[in-house]
């Protein structure tokens, strides 16, 4: 009952620093957010891999209870992980404690309220990658949007209602999408739970019928589509991506952090557990278009980020453009392109959040983000700027960091790739995405970071204080490791992933 345990805490928890006092709310927030860094910490020292859950592998930590029954459909309370779900469960309790300590420094309103949301959030995360029944799971993926929409139009920049009014209309009508091309499934299949691997498995024994005069291999091909378009918005990717910039820049910087580090992980999480896992042949058809939208996102996420003057929008653009990696190495449906993504997902959970830390950081000393505002600040603030600049590499893919060891994954899985036509093209034009960030990031570092030093704002730059240094250490720590040691949560997650190649003919 750990994962009941580790969900009810955090939802309590939660509701016990709505009624903290102000001033005590994010000292309290950060030492409960520190019980699911342990829950899950603990949960992966017992995991031992085994397969796939939605393939008919073990399920770790597993509990089905029967809760209700819709239209003669049984919906459980059913959770459980593997060897995908449990490196993203820790980047999420490990991100939200860090994040809620890069608050404390620029949040200084409604702070029981803020962080009270923060750790609802967390709860509602954790529950999208534990739950494995689809209605549960649908429950936990439309309850994130409601606090990330206070945290966006509360706290936000002068523009916060209208980017938080459009992040919650287009993913709110995103998952409108999926939920019904993934109910049309549920009904041809004409099945008695909502438990995802009772799907799967009816999926993959060719158990879909006929549903309102629509033959089951068209009814797949439309399903997959309305899946694929619901969860391409929550990456994003393009050209459904113009709500995360908007958002980015309008939220707080702890916001951004969980933003980036985490709910976009939800969207290419569920692109590979219902997608590629469930509907493999389809996305055979479709290889080359979404290979395409894979390198269109790498390459104009990437050129975008050059254009922009707002470090947020830089950092936000090309968020965009390594989650193109993400999708080129599903799409690639081998060992390393999906195993090679899945690990990315949480190496840029981690270098993302640094990144914005950082930005929030120089923000909180200059009180601006644009760049041509600033120069010279290694001097008066040279650890975060270290940590900036280690950072930057990391995006940069520099090795023995994390994001090396993703996108090294991702294009030894693509170039080699049988199941994606003219793969080695695809791979050769996504690389080049690496060129670009490189072009973009050291411009930015260069302009505000080195020369005379100067600014356009009333204000005097100084050292950063600790507890806004401390936890961007503490992610460029875990960057470093994880690039040093990507075996840690690789094994575990080439055991699950080999089950869906086998089922989709990937190996």
């Amino acid at each position: 009952m750990i994962i009941e345990a580790l969900i009810a805490f955090t939802f309590a928890a939660a509701l016990l620093v709505f009624a903290v006092p102000n001033k005590y709310a994010g000292k309290v927030a950060f030492g409960l957010s520190l019980v699911p860094v342990i829950g899950s910490l603990y949960m992966w020292s017992l995991f031992e891999s085994g397969g796939n859950a939605l393939t008919g592998g073990d399920i770790a930590f597993e509990t089905i209870i029967p809760w209700v029954e819709i239209a003669g459909i049984q919906v459980q309370w059913f959770v459980g992980v593997d060897g995908i779900s449990l490196p993203l469960v820790v980047l999420t309790t490990f991100l939200t404690s860090l994040a809620i300590v890069s608050a404390w420094t620029p949040i200084k309103e409604r702070q029981s309220q803020f962080y009270g949301l923060m750790l609802f959030m967390e709860a509602n995360l954790l529950g999208v990658f534990m739950a494995l029944d689809f209605f549960l799971w649908f429950i936990f993926w439309e309850a994130v949007l409601v606090p990330m929409y206070f945290l966006i139009g509360v706290w936000g920049g002068p523009r916060r209602k209208y980017a938080a009014i459009k992040f919650f209309v287009y993913t709110n009508v995103a998952s409108l999408v999926m939920f019904i091309g993934f109910m049309a499934l549920v009904f041809g299949l004409n099945v008695e739970t909502f438990g995802l691997p009772e799907i799967t498995q009816a999926l993959a024994n060719d158990q879909l019928g006929t549903w309102f005069g629509i033959a089951p291999d068209t009814l797949k091909l439309i399903a997959f589509l309305a899946l694929f378009v619901g969860f391409a918005v929550k990456v994003p990717v393009v050209p459904v991506h113009t709500w995360l910039p908007d958002a980015h820049v309008e939220a707080p910087t702890p916001v951004s952090v969980m933003l980036a580090g985490v709910l976009l992980k939800m969207g290419t999480y569920a692109l590979l557990r219902f997608n590629f896992t469930m509907l493999p042949e389809q996305a055979s058809l479709l290889a080359v278009p979404i290979a395409i939208i894979a390198v269109v996102s790498v390459i104009y996420g990437a050129m975008l980020a050059l254009a922009q003057t707002d470090l947020k929008r830089i950092v936000a653009y090309s968020s965009v453009s390594s989650m193109g990696y993400v999708i080129l190495g599903l799409i690639a449906f081998t060992e390393f392109g999906v195993g090679g993504a899945t690990f990315q997902m949480v190496a840029h959970g981690l270098i993302s959040g640094l990144m914005f830390m950082s930005v929030g950081v120089i923000y909180n000393a200059t009180h601006t983000r644009i760049v041509s505002d600033m120069s010279g600040l290694a001097d008066r603030m040279p650890v975060a700027v270290g940590i900036l600049i280690a950072g930057a590499f990391a995006y940069m893919g520099l090795p023995l960091m994390a994001g090396f060891a993703g996108e090294f994954f991702i294009f030894a899985g693509s170039f080699g790739s049988t199941f994606l036509p003219y793969a080695p093209i695809f791979t050769a034009l996504a690389m080049f995405g690496i060129v670009i960030v490189a072009g973009y990031l050291l411009l930015a570092m260069q302009k505000t970071l080195f020369g005379e030093y100067r600014l356009e704002t009333d204000y005097e730059v100084t050292a950063a204080p600790l507890h806004d240094v401390a936890p961007m250490a503490v992610l460029l720590l875990a960057i470093i490791a994880l690039g040093v040691a990507p075996w840690v949560f690789l094994d575990m997650i080439f055991d699950a992933v080999a089950p869906i190649l086998a089922n989709g003919g990937g190996l």
